[in-house]
């Protein structure tokens, strides 16, 4: 189901209720993914109304499968407390998962986060180390 949403989605008008459809369908099947991709539409409002709290749920159930897009924009609404209550310590957590899982921006948010105190207990040192990482991937902010 998954693939058939990325193959309308290529098509020069797709049709998104379509590409909605296969979305669900996919999710419906644990296909992390899907999940990932629907928690995206509810974030941004994509042909969906946008429902920021039901975009956490959709993210919850996509780092079930270690996605680390998931994780990252889990971070980033726990961070801010965007559908859900603010939570820095998990923001952190959700932030190294998807670092460790491939995230490159997320090596950055990690080095942020020690760096400052975000979370977890200020260490500079660390801090400085990921955002080193981060650097060499090209990510600096």
């Amino acid at each position: 189901m998954l693939k058939k949403a990325e193959i309308e989605l290529k098509k020069q008008n797709p049709e998104l209720k379509a590409v909605f459809s296969f979305l669900m369908d996919a999710a419906n099947l644990d296909n992390h993914e899907a999940m990932y991709a629907i928690g995206t539409w509810y974030l941004h409002g994509k042909y969906v109304k946008r429902d920021s709290t039901l975009a956490v749920e959709y993210f919850l159930k996509s780092v079930k499968g270690n996605n680390s897009n998931a994780y990252y924009d889990l971070a980033i609404c726990l961070e801010k407390g965007v559908g859900t209550k603010k939570n820095k310590r998990k923001a952190f957590e959700c932030y190294l998962n998807a670092a460790l899982f491939g995230d490159k921006q997320s090596l950055y948010e990690v080095g942020r986060c020690y760096y400052h105190g975000i979370g977890i207990s200020k260490n500079k040192e660390v801090g400085a180390i990921w955002l080193k990482r981060a650097k060499a991937d090209g990510i600096v902010a």
